[in-house]
């Protein structure tokens, strides 16, 4: 009689395997004083992988024995991809608690010593907040409508080179949009309004170069998502008679929203932690400033500069004010994936 159900490992075999898998790795390299937990846990995934391997084909077959180690693989990436993020905001979190105070809060650098335990981030998240929105205001709208004259209505050789020039701006170094600032605007603009005729450093020409930072990366996530948006739509819509316009508008752009936002905030993320384009235009103020067409700080300058501090309460400073920074950019993408979710063409 033909067994109609194939011969398949206990569920418990794989624990049992990855567990004997860590004591022999464990064996060789403590006993034998070969490595530490390092290598202890890059020797235990190669015996998982090998012995669930030959466990897998004896009892299973070659073609489950492939398919278990591929999952094993995909496994393996995703926490070697987990890892690092976990060590990160442990670490962030642990030492960034210490100065989690309202003196933090309300408070700025200015006519702090090296001897003060004292002194806050407050204006340099008020100088972080005014940047990025204002980099915002100029860079999203630009890279919103670049992608949909690319996508819906660019047309030969104007729409590919500027997909190329866009392609070429993706891969520039901050440290090269603040160069640009700092001699376009800082060194060239700023001088014909100063009362004095001398360049002005701001946090305006911040949010200049963050602006320029950020647009290629709205231009091309902007350009990726509405080529995702099924052309069936647009045709029923066309079938109205609804202009062309008001289809991008009404149809397009809602259903393309969600990965938009997604784009955006990645944007926003990568410009509010850069630091090399503010340290060469901002200006660094110490004191509370709410004028962005002067000198500012930021919570990533704000970061550098305690980090590079001789002050023993310097790194308390520059740890308190990454997790602030991290808990900025992330409350920011909650609230814009929500009011994303809720502007979604099925609602």
């Amino acid at each position: 009689m033909v067994a109609l159900t194939a011969r398949r490992l206990p569920r418990f075999a794989p624990a049992g395997i990855g567990a004997g898998a860590v004591v022999v790795a464990a064996v060789l390299c403590f006993g034998l004083g070969l490595g530490g937990a390092v290598l202890t846990a890059l020797f235990s995934a190669v015996l998982f992988v090998v012995g669930l391997y030959v466990a897998t084909r004896i009892v299973e077959g070659p073609r489950a024995a492939r398919s278990r180690v591929a999952t094993s693989f995909i496994y393996g990436a995703f926490l070697l991809a987990v890892v690092p993020l976990a060590s990160v905001i442990i670490t962030v979190l642990t030492k960034g608690s210490a100065r989690l105070d309202a003196n933090f809060f309300n408070s700025s650098m200015n006519l702090i010593t090296a001897r003060d335990a004292n002194g806050g981030a407050y204006h340099a998240i008020i100088g972080t907040l005014e940047q990025v929105g204002i980099a915002v205001v100029i860079a999203v709208p630009l890279g919103v409508l670049g992608a949909v004259y690319i996508v819906e209505y660019g047309r030969g050789k104007l729409a590919k080179a500027i997909q190329f020039f866009v392609d070429v701006m993706t891969g520039i170094p901050s440290i090269v949009a603040g160069l640009f600032i700092l001699a376009f605007w800082v060194m060239a603009i700023t001088p014909l309004f100063s009362a004095d005729g001398r360049p002005v450093l701001s946090g305006f020409a911040a949010s200049l170069a963050l602006a320029v930072l950020m647009l290629p990366t709205v231009v091309r996530s902007t350009e990726e998502m509405l080529r995702l948006v099924p052309n069936e739509l647009r045709e029923g819509s066309y079938a109205l008679g609804i202009p062309k316009w008001k289809t991008i508008t009404k149809i397009v752009l809602p259903t393309a929203a969600p990965g938009i936002v997604t784009g955006v905030m990645l944007a926003i993320a990568r410009a509010a932690g850069e630091t090399a384009p503010v340290l060469l235009v901002a200006g660094a103020a110490k004191s509370i400033n709410f004028d962005p067409f002067s000198s500012q700080s930021s919570l990533a300058l704000f970061v550098y500069d305690q980090a590079t501090d001789s002050s023993k309460f310097a790194p308390g400073r520059a740890w308190t004010a990454a997790l602030t920074l991290i808990v900025i950019v992330l409350t920011l993408t909650v609230a814009a994936k929500l009011l994303a979710r809720r502007s979604k063409l099925s609602r």
